[in-house]
């Protein structure tokens, strides 16, 4: 089963490190936020990977060819890449595709690469302890279109299994957040509409969103007060979410 995962956000709230680097490659713990959690995905068997890359997307792809202990022949002319003697530093399969920076977009661009088969979905710039086992039985139960994982920032939880609406980034305190923990159906692609602004909703008012509600753990890299914080847990090896 494939994970999609948008990496293509500036993140210019979180730190200077934001003009050098998209947001999914600042580091917490001295590791990528994205390979946070491409690691806890691996955890769960899912190591087949497609990387949506937009801001600077060419730091990823520089990254992920330097972590390919290996030697690699590039045939420019061609456009192909020969590994020739070595292996790679972890058990995965990464696909990395320009789609640029808007979510809604890399969502759309990238249909081609997951074929016919249902998929994860994850934001790159948040971890959590999501369960991914568990959501996916909860979404092959609601035989829903797509199923997200709802999370409440005060600890308040919803007691819903359907979303009857959805709102991104809330204006108010009484919405339910998307934790960017999600299974879809290839369905999803043919309604044509952006990720955040149209597809959520519309699936909602057709009764074909599921929600997941995840009561652990979970934190998004919005801020540098949000980077200290996982920075900080992970130095007194309290992160949650590191279970390799």
């Amino acid at each position: 089963m494939k994970t999609v995962i948008l990496a293509g956000g500036s993140g210019t709230r979180v730190s200077e490190e934001s003009f050098q680097r998209p947001k999914t490659m600042i580091e917490i713990g001295g590791a990528p936020m994205l390979r946070h959690i491409m690691k806890y995905y691996a955890h769960y068997g899912f190591c087949d990977f497609i990387v949506c890359c937009g801001y600077k997307g060419y730091v990823i792809k520089e990254y992920f060819a330097s972590l390919h202990r290996a030697d690699i022949t590039f045939d420019f002319g061609a456009g192909d890449m020969t590994v020739t003697r070595g292996g790679g530093a972890e058990p995965w399969t990464v696909t990395l595709v320009d789609t640029g920076s808007q979510t809604g977009a890399q969502f759309r661009r990238v249909s081609a690469y997951v074929g016919e088969e249902p998929f994860m979905l994850a934001y790159g710039d948040g971890i959590g302890d999501v369960d991914l086992n568990a959501l996916l039985e909860r979404h092959k139960g609601f035989g829903a279109a797509a199923t997200l994982t709802a999370v409440r920032p005060d600890g308040y939880k919803p007691d819903i299994n359907h979303a009857a609406w959805f709102r991104v980034k809330p204006k108010d305190d009484i919405c339910w957040v998307n934790a960017g923990f999600m299974v879809m159906e290839p369905e999803v692609f043919g309604y044509g509409i952006s990720l955040e602004d149209g597809l959520m909703n519309r699936l909602a008012q057709e009764g074909k969103l599921g929600i997941y509600k995840h009561d652990g753990f979970w934190q998004c890299m919005d801020t540098l007060r949000d980077k200290a914080l996982l920075d900080e847990l992970l130095r007194k090896n309290e992160a949650p979410w590191k279970v390799w």
